[in-house]
């Protein structure tokens, strides 16, 4: 199946033009050596392996920034496959687009020297023409995003078309109208922290004044916020759920938690989980009863009017 990625090409993308001319995605991280024969099908094992190497190399880093550094440049040598197609923002407001024609190539000396070639379309994305949730996924930090939902509009831009018609097909939805405006709770959450009872005590991890802990990946799936306490003591996993949670994500946030606290917490670190819905049940309540470092929150979404 073929996927979609937004790739940076360099910070503020610096290196887009060069690559588009040279027909090209890259990455870099410190890795001045051929990765050849060492690009294991598995993300998680290619981590394991160069994580401690990143870390040397730069001991000013973190753990999870050490981890998203190593995931992204894996995935832009390995993961991405031939035929998926690449958006990269050209620093001005719109986007390259191209198809992935060849596998991983190392060039010694150069800017982004772990290379995959590519065929650049003639045609660019203008981000004003983007609907608000592929601008805001495209839009997102880090040097890689996973855009494939998307697939339908972006190949719609790129033919120049009108986007396709909104069905709802989720049959299990008792009120579209509350649906379609609990879809954008981790947007509105990420957007509001700072004025919550959470961001009081907690801030949403940073790498280089980047935001990077939204939708940060694990072995398990993507964490929905990773944060850390404004003291560094305590990461803080957020599991949100747009609607009534089950027991079900209790086993689920303790996934990401082991992961967490075994392969990103520093030495002193602690790892504590807060689930939020728009309510609960008694199965919830039993489970999170036995699970002390799991909170639970609840969310309500309102609308009002003012006069002017």
């Amino acid at each position: 199946m073929k996927n979609y990625y937004r790739v940076m090409l360099g910070r503020a993308s610096v290196f887009a033009r060069e690559c588009f001319e040279w027909g090209f995605i890259g990455a870099d991280f410190g890795f001045d050596f051929d990765l050849a024969g060492r690009l294991s099908d598995n993300w998680k094992d290619f981590n394991r392996e160069f994580i401690p190497f990143f870390l040397n190399k730069f001991p000013e880093k973190t753990k999870v920034g050490a981890g998203l550094a190593c995931g992204a440049l894996h995935t832009v040598a390995k993961g991405i496959s031939i035929g998926d197609i690449i958006l990269s923002p050209t620093g001005s407001g719109s986007y390259y687009v191209g198809e992935v024609t060849g596998d991983y190539i190392y060039t010694p000396g150069q800017n982004l020297p772990h290379r995959r070639p590519v065929n650049w379309f003639h045609q660019t994305i203008d981000r004003a023409e983007m609907s608000a949730e592929l601008k805001n996924s495209t839009g997102s930090v880090g040097t890689i995003s996973l855009v494939s939902k998307y697939a339908s509009e972006i190949d719609s831009l790129i033919v120049g078309s009108e986007l396709p018609p909104i069905v709802a097909t989720d049959l299990s939805i008792e009120d579209p109208t509350v649906f379609a405006l609990e879809r954008h709770l981790e947007d509105f959450l990420v957007h509001n922290w700072k004025n919550t009872e959470l961001g009081k005590k907690y801030k949403i991890y940073e790498d280089e004044g980047e935001q990077v802990g939204r939708q940060y990946p694990s072995d398990t799936g993507p964490i929905d916020i990773l944060a850390i306490s404004k003291d560094g003591a305590e990461l803080l996993v957020v599991e949100l759920k747009r609607g009534r949670a089950s027991d079900q994500v209790v086993g689920q946030i303790q996934r990401y938690m082991g992961y967490v606290l075994q392969e990103l917490a520093e030495p002193g670190q602690t790892v504590t989980g807060i689930i939020i819905a728009l309510e609960d049940d008694i199965k919830i309540k039993r489970a999170l009863a036995v699970a002390s470092n799991i909170s639970f929150y609840r969310y309500q979404v309102s609308f009002k009017l003012f006069k002017s």
